[in-house]
């Protein structure tokens, strides 16, 4: 059985900002505070969070949608990547980062909370401080 969920964020920043930092590995860092090395090239492999994330690219679309198979050092090997899948939508404030995580191992739901504390929360401060 596999697991999912959605979470949503509103950031300062307009999407085209939010997304462009999301793909660029020292914004990326900055807005985690974790080393990050990402890109912006379909089929691309990343790295995220001191290395604890790893996974590829698979639909880019500029300043709207990020799609990427995701997994974490906690994946044991037979478990298959994860979807993650991000939508930038304007809003009066700047930005609404949607976060669709699916096709998680059943331990997956954990990441939810990750999320929010390692991704969404820094986010905010960083964009908000002008990041």
């Amino acid at each position: 059985m596999s697991v999912e969920f959605e979470i949503s964020v509103v950031l300062a920043a307009p999407p085209e900002r939010v997304y462009a930092a999301w793909l660029d590995s020292a914004a990326h860092g900055g807005m985690t505070g974790m080393t990050a090395d990402v890109n912006a090239e379909p089929g691309a492999t990343y790295y995220a969070c001191e290395r604890y994330i790893k996974g590829v690219n698979l639909e880019l679309e500029a300043g709207r949608r990020i799609v990427q198979a995701w997994r974490t050092t906690e994946f044991s090997v037979d478990e298959p990547d994860s979807r993650l899948e991000l939508r930038f939508e304007a809003h009066p404030v700047g930005t609404l980062l949607t976060l669709r995580h699916t096709q998680l191992p059943e331990h997956g739901m954990k990441y939810k909370q990750g999320w929010v504390e390692a991704y969404f929360e820094p986010m905010q401060a960083w964009f908000a401080g002008d990041g």
